[in-house]
């Protein structure tokens, strides 16, 4: 199945995070709010990620996280990147 990542941009009750998700280039589930409201999917794969919290401690770089979908209050789509980029 072919993949695109998408740049996102997501806020918590305590972090603002930025990171890379992977998501089908066509089809079923290649919407952003679609992958999003999937009944089956408890966490989000993000991969380059930047970590800041609210409370203006210090920024983190991870290359990996698992984000529970629970603890989402907002998902903001920054740019489509090409596998690869």
């Amino acid at each position: 199945m072919d993949q695109r990542y998408e740049r996102v941009l997501i806020e918590t009750d305590r972090h603002r995070i930025t990171g890379r998700l992977n998501l089908p280039r066509e089809g079923y589930r290649s919407r952003l709010t679609d992958y999003l409201n999937s009944a089956e999917r408890a966490f989000l794969a993000l991969t380059d990620v930047e970590i800041t919290p609210l409370d203006g401690g210090t920024p983190e770089s991870r290359p990996f996280l698992a984000l529970s979908v629970r603890h989402v209050v907002m998902v903001v789509p920054e740019d489509t990147e090409e596998p690869g980029d």
